[in-house]
């Protein structure tokens, strides 16, 4: 294996855009001929380093003003035309229609497509397209990677028998910093500012929290994903007269350094993949109370009152009771951020880096037997 094509839609800031910004790195880093094809440029994207080559493969002006079908199709045919003339020895899609695409477009081609799935499979993948698709395109896939325990005993047992579970890598930032001997009176939180993980239930309950704890902030680190989430936000916060204590803080490039000397970390999410931003509070060596979200990314990685706190989804009062027991207990929320670091040595770069390479070498190896 010497020559790898990522594809997916774009680079725009988010969970499975990281990952293949930092797979695509390392691979390249290791002396792997790598691209990363997309449809679009995003508005705020990752950074790549100069070794990958970022090829735009989606619609041409020309294609954009054709019918729906036209395009569906174009956009598969540009794919393919990429890939027979580039010739990887794989390819590596993420998300639903990244995936349909790759698999349809690498008909024929004799690439290996690997699969991977990013997202609770409910919701997601289960439309009357996807019925008609998953059992027609995910047996061709030469493998997928999934996140969760959860995740792929949604699909078939065709496309299991072949599949891994990789949970997402941790940035080496947030690895082995020192625990803090005093933390500030402050709830941390970290990720896009979106619907899905529901940061209004966080700011209801830190509400009751103040009241408790009139010394405690919130800050909610994040960039806007320009879905309305933002203003409603701030709409609530308005409403609430809680504008003194808690405070959306933006996106950050050191959240490393913004979130470690918080108290406790508290996610709210509805929904999830893995979320990356609990795995990098954990590795800080910050108590974490998070939802018990679909498809199981945080149960996957948290032991109940040994390394973190879970609680129901949508469950107001439970955030808050979580967020109370650890700050009126700060040895056992100690304890549960000291062995929450430990995640550092499940999920470091290096080690999620290796799981990858040897399941696709793995796959290429019996391509070519």
């Amino acid at each position: 294996m010497e020559r790898i094509v990522f594809h997916l839609n774009s680079l725009e800031k988010g969970g499975a855009e990281r990952v293949v910004t930092n797979l695509a790195r390392q691979f390249a880093a290791h002396g792997y001929e790598v691209y990363i094809a997309t449809e679009w440029q995003g508005e705020e994207e990752y950074e790549i380093t100069p070794e990958i080559q970022r090829i735009m493969v989606g619609l041409t002006h020309e294609q954009e003003n054709r019918s729906r079908i036209f395009k569906y199709v174009s956009r598969i045919f540009n794919l393919r035309k990429f890939l027979r003339k580039v010739r990887p020895d794989i390819v590596v899609a993420f998300a639903r229609k990244a995936n349909y695409r790759a698999l349809t477009a690498a008909i024929g081609t004799k690439i290996p497509v690997v699969i991977s799935i990013r997202i609770a499979p409910v919701g997601c993948y289960d439309f009357i397209s996807d019925k008609l698709q998953i059992p027609i395109l995910f047996r061709r896939a030469a493998g997928c990677v999934f996140q969760t325990q959860e995740q792929m005993e949604f699909f078939p047992k065709y496309l299991q028998r072949k599949s891994r579970i990789i949970l997402n890598a941790i940035s080496p930032s947030f690895i082995g910093n020192p625990i803090p001997l005093q933390r500030e009176k402050s709830v941390v939180h970290s990720g896009r500012i979106v619907d899905f993980k529901n940061q209004k239930m966080l700011i209801k309950a830190f509400f009751e929290v103040h009241k408790k704890h009139p010394d405690y902030i919130l800050k909610i680190f994040g960039s806007d994903a320009h879905d309305g989430t933002w203003q409603e936000l701030e709409q609530l916060i308005e409403q609430l007269g809680a504008k003194d204590f808690i405070h959306l803080m933006g996106g950050s490039n050191q959240l490393e350094k913004d979130l470690i000397n918080g108290a406790l970390a508290a996610f709210s999410s509805d929904v999830e993949g893995m979320p990356n931003a609990m795995l990098e509070a954990m590795a800080l060596g910050l108590p974490v109370v998070a939802t018990d979200c679909p498809p199981g990314g945080p149960r996957m990685v948290i032991t109940p009152d040994e390394n973190g706190i879970l609680i129901p989804v949508g469950d107001v009062k439970a955030l808050e009771n979580a967020m109370n027991r650890l700050i009126e207990h700060p040895d056992f929320a100690e304890g549960l951020g000291r062995n929450a670091a430990k995640i550092g040595e499940i999920a470091s770069a290096d080690k999620i880096y290796k799981e990858w390479e040897e399941y696709l070498a793995e796959i290429c190896d019996k391509r070519r037997g």
